[in-house]
């Protein structure tokens, strides 16, 4: 410690604010000044900082400046974390923020050891996760293309006579609606090119990423989990670029808090008082398993689908799948049985999914297994 040298970096599109705090309990902390961000000044502010050759430790909030920051430092051969915002103490009086009080934080906590590092992906994994997050929102820019034009549809009267839309009934109708005026139908034509284009690129982003699939290393992961009812290939490669490496995870518990799923808390004395679901983590890992619990509102079996999915794969993960999914069909019956709100229910049964994920995930890996289905 005495020999370190915690350095704080608030890190901006432009600039870096850097704050500097000496290794030993009560030493001394400064703003060190502002540099550009950009590589060549980071290598500057590296060889002066270690001049004395002191062992450098840095630290920057996660944010929109992503980690190459971090990846240079470490490639420079110095200690960097990445810290999570949201887990940063904070005064309750303090009311003033700047860039340089904030690197001045920055570097006591991280001499204090009081920050918590986020994971930080290699940058195969971070590309596969940039993919993944450009398919859901080409998922919403579809949801909103298909409401803009049902919504003008409604606003002139021109009602679907059908129970649901979208199908190849909806479509056959959408060619048949005609307008008066020019004006019109050329603004009915422009939403249905925009849910077209809008389609099509959901197409293309699905075939590139099981293209790019068979080069990544967590492939087989992927491929492993999709022996669970309610994960299909979208739904695996989603979990998997989002949470990443599972052996992060000691058990089961620990990936449902990662992904938001267990209940929040506020209690104090004899007063207990539990709320809904933290919602911390990825939004787009949490929906896709809340979306997935939805299978196992009906009976456990096999179908033709999930046999093709489970052929190819070790035993042993075709097992814990199975009793999985006949724990988790039980559990939904019971809880409906007993009253339960459908969120409640669906979010229980994700928690249960997510406990047989990391089992599987971690079998697959050759790490052992323990806690398998534990409640969070």
């Amino acid at each position: 410690m005495q020999n370190s040298t915690f350095i704080g970096l608030d890190v901006h599109k432009a600039t870096i604010s850097v704050a500097v705090a000496q290794g030993e309990r009560g030493g001394e902390v400064r703003h060190w000044g502002t540099i550009p961000n950009r590589p060549d000044h980071i290598r500057k502010l590296v060889e002066k900082l270690g001049v004395h050759g002191s062992r450098l430790c840095f630290c920057y909030e996660a944010g929109p400046c992503g980690y190459g920051l971090h990846r240079q430092l470490v490639g420079l051969g110095h200690d960097c974390i990445v810290v999570a915002p949201s887990l940063i103490p904070v005064k309750a009086g303090d009311r003033v923020k700047t860039d340089r009080r904030d690197a001045v934080m920055l570097a006591k906590l991280h001499r204090a050891g009081e920050l918590t590092a986020v994971w930080v992906p290699d940058a195969a994994h971070e590309a596969m996760r940039d993919l993944v997050r450009a398919r859901a929102t080409a998922v919403r820019v579809t949801g909103k293309a298909r409401q803009h034009l049902q919504g003008f549809l409604l606003r002139h009267g021109r009602i679907y006579p059908g129970k649901k839309g979208w199908t190849k009934a909806y479509r056959r109708w959408l060619t048949t609606i005609r307008f008066e005026h020019p004006a019109q139908q050329i603004v009915f034509q422009d939403y249905i090119h925009a849910v077209t284009d809008a389609e099509t690129r959901i197409e293309r982003l699905t075939g590139q990423i099981a293209d790019l699939l068979t080069n990544w290393s967590l492939a087989p992961v992927v491929e492993a989990i999709q022996a669970m009812r309610g994960v299909a290939f979208i739904v695996a490669v989603t979990v998997v670029a989002e949470v990443g490496d599972f052996h992060r995870f000691d058990n089961p518990r620990q990936l449902m808090a990662y992904l938001g799923l267990t209940p929040s808390e506020h209690s104090s004395g004899a007063r207990v008082r539990r709320g809904g679901i933290t919602k911390a983590g990825s939004v787009l890992a949490r929906r896709v398993l809340i979306e997935g619990a939805w299978s196992y509102r009906m009976q456990a079996r096999v179908s033709r689908k999930l046999h093709d999915r489970n052929e190819g794969l070790p035993q042993a993960v075709r097992d814990i799948a199975w009793k999985g999914q006949l724990r988790m069909c039980q559990r939904y019956r019971h809880l409906v049985a007993v009253g339960k709100a459908k969120v409640v229910v669906t979010t229980a049964i994700a928690r249960e999914m997510v406990g047989f994920i990391w089992a599987i995930a971690r079998a697959v890996t050759a790490a052992p297994i323990e806690n398998v289905g534990s409640q969070g």
